[in-house]
């Protein structure tokens, strides 16, 4: 079974109604990425850090997986699917994705600010973390992410799904973000890579092969049918 990897980012969530960072209307708009998504952020003011964080995964909750997610899953009758992505969302594994990397961490696990392995996931009906919420070591509860600023600690499991691709495909991402933007160029000559966005999206390595133009349910839609082809 051919391996077919995905890279994911904010535009596949976007249409089940979570705001993109990005953009006109995007949260970097409403909020400072300094203030709200680096570890200077954090030690500043981790009480507005909290409050960010606690809204988004309110928000996130009242989401359902749109079909770019779900088509995914759909591929994964004709081929070995790994999803690479950039979201802290878990709308790839609500709609079934069984193999799904978070490059930059995820939105309902929270950790130890001194050690990061002393992690876990937060009920649903109880997702907000506070000053003075601790850690079994007796420190501070911070979110699990990875921050503007902080390493990649699942960076090299990606390069290695990207070296194994025989088919890549790309849903929803500016290719602006490294090192995520930087997996491109891990990609095997003569691999076949697709590209769903609506807008115009740079290519910094020269290999997107298809560019299919629409939003992402649509798009996976589009990438189904050509799939099956070969």
């Amino acid at each position: 079974m051919k391996k077919l990897v995905v890279l994911t980012g904010a535009g596949i969530s976007a249409e089940s109604g979570l705001a993109v960072f990005r953009g006109s209307n995007g949260l970097w708009g409403k909020y400072r990425v300094d203030d709200v998504a680096t570890i200077e952020g954090w030690y500043r003011n981790p009480e507005l850090v909290l409050q960010f964080y606690n809204e988004r995964r309110s928000e996130a909750l009242k989401t359902e997986p749109n079909y770019g997610h779900i088509g995914l899953v759909q591929l994964e009758k004709y081929f070995d699917v790994k999803v690479i992505t950039q979201n802290v969302d878990e709308l790839h594994e609500r709609a079934g994705s069984k193999n799904v990397l978070h490059l930059h961490g995820r939105l309902m696990w929270v950790r130890s600010e001194k050690n990061e392995s002393l992690r876990f996931k937060l009920p649903e009906d109880d997702c907000e973390i506070h000053i003075g919420d601790k850690a079994s070591d007796g420190a501070q509860l911070r979110p699990d992410i990875v921050w503007f600023g902080e390493a990649v600690p699942m960076f090299e499991s990606a390069i290695e799904w990207v070296e194994e691709a025989d088919i890549f495909v790309i849903i929803g991402t500016s290719l602006n973000v490294y090192p995520a933007a930087g997996l491109l160029q891990y990609v095997k000559r003569g691999v076949p890579v697709y590209l769903i966005d609506p807008n115009p999206v740079n290519d910094p390595y020269g290999k997107v092969t298809t560019y299919i133009n629409m939003v992402a349910s649509e798009g996976v839609k589009q990438l189904i049918d050509e799939l099956k082809l070969r």
